[in-house]
């Protein structure tokens, strides 16, 4: 294995502690799934704050499985390490003969070792193989990608992956470019892309192939669509009291977990009743009101964290939720319900739109 390349400062651990907390340490064996487990600073902490708490730990990189490994070696009776992406979740729990989880952590995006490693492909400022591929072992490469791909098929991973206002241009060079010499270098293709871009650009937003960078590694790692299949299987593995952290490093994965969780906080009955039927009430709540974000200290101590946005819910039981529901709340729905297009009062902006949707509840963190 060699020795550890590249630092590892876990992103708002305490946070994420704390918001695993009540689910982990109520009491008898617990389960916790660490679903991007990387050098597993988290899921040492969690081990530790929670002796009986059992660990799934789930990563596609190798490198990474074998670190944590040593470091997580003082758990072993406690721990199940996984070479998995996180959207085989449920086959990993069935081959385990865990039916139901109560915490799940996910700390996306790619990880120090990853970035740290230059032949690894995944930063621009070092000169390296186009790889980017964090499970090494199967899939396409980004040198795959930037030489076979045709213009639209490129322009729309660094349009949609990157958010990159000037990926058609981008393109174009790299199809230039690739018709001389082929392109291997990550030094070349930051290169490229710098020139593409206009120079006023250029001068804003930091290192202009950082958002060509990012979407490369999405297409090579399937990262959103393993995120899109991932995040629904988790929230049904979880029980009641049950916690799921997410920690999100661009709009993109943070869209998706948003989603996600408002498909759940959410009531599916008719809003005209001055009750929720029976199975149509909501099944988790939030933990904070939108997506939390690192202070000052957290930045300073660990610069990758200023992207990170932690979003958390916790699974209810629909039947007490039903029970515990205040003549306040009911009278909510009476008023949204007459504020609804096509009824006497109803016209406009629903103003109790977001009680409905439960995006914007308060929670823990408010």
């Amino acid at each position: 294995m060699g020795e550890l390349r590249g630092t590892h400062v876990p992103v708002l651990l305490e946070r994420c502690l704390e918001l695993l907390a009540p689910a982990l340490g109520r009491g008898g064996r617990t389960v916790h799934v660490d679903a991007t487990l990387g050098l597993a600073g988290h899921a040492e902490a969690v081990l530790a704050a929670h002796p009986e708490t059992i660990l799934i730990g789930l990563d596609r990189d190798t490198e990474a499985l074998a670190h944590a490994r040593v470091r997580l070696a003082r758990f072993a009776d406690r721990i199940h390490l996984e070479h998995a992406v996180y959207d085989e979740l449920p086959e990993v729990l069935a081959r385990l003969g865990y039916p139901a989880v109560d915490g799940v952590l996910f700390d996306l995006g790619v990880s120090s070792l990853q970035l740290d490693a230059p032949d690894r492909g995944f930063a621009y400022a070092q000169d390296a193989p186009l790889d980017m591929r964090m499970d090494q072992t199967r899939g396409v490469t980004a040198e795959e990608v930037v030489n076979t791909y045709p213009h639209p098929d490129l322009a729309r991973v660094l349009r949609v992956y990157g958010e990159e206002k000037f990926a058609g241009r981008i393109a174009s060079a790299i199809i230039r470019e690739r018709e001389r010499v082929r392109i291997t270098s990550s030094a070349r293709l930051a290169e490229l892309v710098r020139e593409s871009i206009p120079a006023p650009a250029r001068r804003t937003g930091g290192h202009p192939a950082k958002r060509t960078f990012q979407a490369l590694r999405i297409e090579v790692n399937r990262e959103l669509a393993a995120l899109e299949t991932a995040l629904p299987a988790a929230l049904d593995t979880l029980t009641v009291g049950g916690r799921l952290v997410v920690l999100s490093y661009h709009s993109l994965e943070d869209r998706l977990t948003k989603q996600a969780l408002a498909e759940r906080v959410r009531s599916t009955g008719p809003i005209d009743l001055p009750v929720e039927l029976p199975g149509s009430g909501p099944t988790f709540r939030l933990l904070s009101r939108g997506a939390e974000l690192p202070g000052e200290e957290e930045v300073a101590a660990n610069p990758r964290a200023a992207s990170v946005r932690l979003r958390a819910a916790e699974r209810i039981d629909p039947e007490q939720a039903q029970h515990g529901r205040t003549d306040r709340e009911r009278y909510r729905r009476r008023v949204k319900a007459m504020h609804q297009p096509g009824t006497a009062a109803g016209s406009g902006r629903d103003p109790q739109r977001s009680v409905r949707d439960g995006t914007d509840e308060e929670g823990e963190g408010a």
